[in-house]
């Protein structure tokens, strides 16, 4: 309507038609008025060191006070070790004041406490000497074997290559630093060449242990996925990760699409599959799916946050009572826990019929009604995580990475830091650190799965 019409001119229809044109209008440029709500970490997938940081109060002064302690003393911090290196024993042989002899007097213990220090680090360098000679008998060449792992090329020991390993990959510190670090720290020259090739040799001894991982991956019950970006020389990528209770794989792959999980899983079909809504997630090939429901949790929030009054508000309520029970499940009966998936769904399907107004409850509940199924397999066996967090907490660190290199400058470095995250948060899953991990792994007579 580009002016308005004379509206002495109009008669009652069409009066009435030129209010209905005109409340078209006014409700299109209402709604482009309506702000949405700002996204954070507690209503959308945004990380939390976007969201905003309120200013910490600092703590009163007594009651700094009051936490302070001594090291192995009551109130105090660090426990006494229990098996210390040496002990000295502090006695008195006699009076400051007037020199009388108190050896053979009773004494009091009054203090017990540590003194904790690091000897100074040397590289422990064997020299092997090979012999050989040629048999007087049948005149063949004769060479001394070697132990294992004194076999002749790379002078540095699987120690110093974990030690690097874990150095670049688990702490992110750079070849220059660590350098420095192992020469002033470790008394141990390496050019960054040979740091170089270090790694390129860690490389090829993971590729056995990766591919157990593979195999154990291909024929688990349950897998949990996720993915984040990359960048490999100076494009974008996608690191996925593969995991569960046992094994975690990580590969980086150019795709973001459902190719990347059918060439990891083969012809594997899983009888769980744990991730959030992203397409190519849906793609999976396992049996059943449970949908990642800390996701859900901030849609509902941003849902509140937008002005939904109906539908979210109830089904944030519905979503929480969910990880209520599934916190106290082990300690129901099995009529009470069937009890409680009855109520559950029942609070789902009102909840579903419901009549939201706004647009983003009116999304929300329109994903409900295809996901229905989906939301809590968890009830129905404890084994199933409600939340697909420990796939988020297995890339926590490859985010960090990522921020703190601006990534690979090469496609067998980004090879090389999938292998490692595999087999650092697959040793993780057995209680071991990242450097015993990396050590296992490289080791030619040991492997992560044979300490599972």
């Amino acid at each position: 309507m580009e002016e308005l019409p004379d509206i002495k001119q109009l008669d009652a229809e069409a009066k009435d038609a030129l209010i209905v044109v005109l409340w078209e209008e006014v409700q299109k440029l209402r709604l482009k008025l309506i702000k949405k709500p700002k996204k954070t970490s507690k209503n959308s997938s945004l990380p939390p060191a976007k969201g905003f940081k309120a200013q910490v109060k600092s703590k009163d002064k007594a009651t700094k006070d009051k936490r302070a302690g001594s090291i192995g003393r009551e109130g105090g911090g660090r426990p006494l070790s229990e098996h210390p290196n040496q002990i000295i024993t502090a006695k008195i042989n006699s009076c400051q004041g007037c020199g009388t002899n108190l050896s053979s007097s009773l004494q009091q213990l009054i203090q017990r406490y540590d003194r904790i220090d690091i000897p100074p680090i040397q590289p422990v360098v064997t020299r092997v000497e090979r012999y050989s000679c040629t048999c007087p008998e049948c005149g063949q060449q004769q060479i001394a074997p070697v132990p294992v792992e004194m076999e002749p090329g790379s002078p540095f020991g699987p120690r110093i290559a974990a030690l690097v390993t874990t150095m670049r990959y688990g702490h992110g510190i750079s070849y220059s630093r660590m350098q420095q670090m192992l020469g002033e720290v470790f008394g141990l020259e390496l050019s960054e060449g040979a740091i170089a090739n270090l790694r390129l040799r860690v490389k090829e001894q993971l590729q056995s242990e990766v591919a157990g991982i593979v195999q154990r991956l291909r024929s688990s019950r349950l897998v949990c996925s996720d993915e984040t970006s990359a960048r490999v020389n100076g494009k974008n990528q996608w690191e996925w990760v593969f995991q569960n209770d046992q094994v975690c794989l990580h590969v980086v792959r150019p795709s973001r699409g459902g190719d990347v999980i059918r060439e990891v899983m083969a012809e594997h079909r899983p009888q769980i599959w744990v991730s959030d809504l992203f397409s190519a997630q849906k793609t999976h090939p396992a049996e059943d799916w449970q949908v990642c429901l800390a996701h859900q949790l901030r849609d509902c929030q941003y849902g509140i946050d937008a002005g939904d009054e109906i539908f979210s508000p109830r089904m944030k309520r519905i979503l929480l009572s969910s990880f209520v029970l599934h916190r106290r499940w082990s300690e129901l009966a099995a009529s009470t826990q069937y009890q409680y998936r009855l109520k559950l769904r029942r609070d789902l399907s009102l909840a579903l019929a419901l009549s939201p107004t706004q647009a983003d409850g009116v999304r929300l509940q329109n994903r409900y009604r295809d996901l229905r199924e989906h939301l809590f397999l968890f009830l129905e066996d404890s084994t199933i995580p409600p939340t697909n967090n420990s796939s988020e907490q297995a890339l926590r660190w490859s985010v960090i990475f990522r921020k703190v290199t601006n990534g690979f400058r090469s496609d067998w470095g980004r090879d090389l830091f999938a292998a490692v995250r595999s087999i650092v948060n697959t040793g993780k899953r057995q209680g071991l650190s990242a450097f015993e991990s990396i050590l296992t792994a490289l080791n030619p007579l040991e492997s992560l799965f044979s300490l599972s």
